[in-house]
């Protein structure tokens, strides 16, 4: 293990599901990079493999939402984390319904925002999505469910 790879195993961020849809697409994932990034304006960025379904989708979207889970939710990160939109209709599974925009909200989660995608960054294996929030809501308290709390969900797609 190099001292980066010791730095990187210290940190525990918040996990959350971010659904894109386009046309008739809708997708979703698990998703372990994000962050505000702005404060005036105000400004959030999700990372999204290159090799997950829900890249492809995000690239065509014009918005994306972002949800927050909590600890007690793992069953719902274990679903957008370790099943693919390649073989999986995830949303089969789950109660949603449209939101702003035409997105994709999850209805069970603990809090959420809608985002116009801003600009896209390429970051390597990951594209940034930065996005600009123009509709949230929250339904849920409790302690956000954490990297921690997730190593356990094989990803869908090789990391």
């Amino acid at each position: 293990m190099t001292d980066l790879d010791a730095f990187m195993s210290r940190l525990s961020p918040e996990m959350c599901v971010v659904t894109a849809a386009a046309g008739a697409q809708r997708s979703g994932c698990l998703v372990s990079f994000s962050s505000q990034c702005s404060m005036r304006p105000v400004r959030f960025v999700v990372w999204i493999s290159r090799a997950n379904h829900t890249y492809a989708v995000a690239r065509a979207a014009d918005r994306l939402a972002v949800h927050l889970l909590t600890r007690e939710q793992h069953g719902l990160a274990a679903l957008f984390g370790g099943e693919t939109g390649d073989r999986t209709d995830k949303f089969a599974q789950v109660p949603w319904t449209r939101g702003h925009g035409g997105s994709v909200l999850l209805e069970e989660a603990a809090a959420w925002f809608v985002g116009s995608v801003e600009q896209r960054v390429d970051g390597g294996d990951h594209v940034g999505f930065v996005l600009a929030p123009e509709d949230w809501g929250s339904r849920a308290e409790g302690p956000l469910l954490r990297l921690d709390d997730a190593r356990d969900i094989s990803p869908g797609h090789p990391v």
